[in-house]
């Protein structure tokens, strides 16, 4: 009996190349000076194009650090003592940052170099800006006892009110479990948005004393600073269980900026001994390095697309990366 038959040739694609595995950082530090006396670096970011951004907090300015050839090149905020404190890049290299004493949110265009300000309704000290799941540009505001979400497109702000009263929400980061986790630096607890409803629930850490700072996340955990109890935690997302380590230089070590590196281990540093802190989350094993320059003054750090640590050293005016 006829039959036919469709024969089909299937070209099989060679794998995709595995994307390079970040080398694993040595605890040396690389700086370079703040090309303005007095400017009082606060927090760095990274663009999509391998340039570091710091607030000039005293100077009044944003700067950007070409870290392959040393140029820089410093960006003036329009408004006068706005104060600038903390910064994002967005998927296009513009540069998010807030005005902690205008209660403004300043944009450096990547293309132009030009700053554009949005005023916040009532948050007066807007803080640490992050970009959510959602696409929107969300940051704390520590006095105010707020967290707030603004959209990028139109400059429309919505505040959320933190339960606890003064909680002074500081540090906040996206995390895995879709939410954003800040700090309540002025309680023992952290603090978790939903950016799709705005609902904020709140976690009280097992220390009754503890005042955490900053975040970061590695696998499915979210790390904090103790600030006041000298302490490196961790909260597990899934199950919410949390473990406290003593940081190696004692209850008095102030641990302050954090993040993790591109193979997830942890680095954070001992604001009062000046110290960068190495912490593997695999083997619980803690390093120390001292940092190069007196008095670094390091209150936030930030993770480039290598997978390395970039720190902003107020007491020294510089940048600095671990490598």
């Amino acid at each position: 009996q006829p039959t036919s038959v469709t024969l089909r040739l299937a070209l099989k694609k060679p794998p995709a190349a595995a994307a390079a595995k970040p080398a694993p950082l040595t605890g040396r530090v690389r700086e370079w000076n703040v090309p303005l006396e007095g400017g009082f670096p606060h927090d760095p970011a990274t663009d999509p194009s391998g340039n570091v951004w710091l607030t000039l907090q005293r100077g009044n300015q944003i700067a950007r650090l070409n870290p392959e050839t040393g140029e820089w090149k410093l960006f003036p905020v329009p408004t006068a003592n706005s104060g600038p404190h903390g910064l994002v890049s967005d998927a296009e290299g513009n540069i998010w940052f807030t005005e902690n004493s205008v209660g403004k949110i300043g944009r450096v265009d990547a293309r132009t170099g030009v700053i554009t300000e949005f005023a916040a309704p009532t948050a007066k000290d807007p803080h640490t800006p992050v970009f959510g799941p959602d696409g929107a540009l969300w940051f704390t505001a520590q006095r105010s006892n707020l967290v707030v979400r603004m959209d990028t497109r139109t400059g429309a702000m919505k505040e959320y009110t933190v339960p606890t009263p003064n909680a002074r929400p500081y540090g906040i980061v996206p995390a895995p479990d879709g939410g954003l986790w800040f700090c309540e630096f002025n309680t023992n607890k952290l603090g978790r948005i939903d950016p799709a409803t705005g609902a904020i629930t709140e976690v009280e850490l097992p220390s009754t004393d503890a005042r955490p700072r900053r975040l970061a996340v590695s696998g499915n955990a979210v790390y904090y600073t103790d600030f006041r109890g000298g302490r490196l935690g961790r909260l597990d997302l899934e199950t919410r269980a949390i473990q406290e380590w003593l940081s190696p230089s004692g209850p008095a070590s102030q641990p302050y900026g954090i993040e993790a590196d591109g193979s997830g281990v942890i680095w954070y540093n001992e604001f009062a001994a000046n110290q960068l802190v190495r912490f593997d989350p695999r083997t619980q094993a803690f390093e120390r390095f001292l940092l190069p320059s007196a008095r670094s003054e390091v209150r936030h750090m930030a993770r480039d697309s290598r997978g390395r640590v970039w720190m902003a050293l107020s007491g020294a005016n510089k940048a600095a990366v671990v490598e």
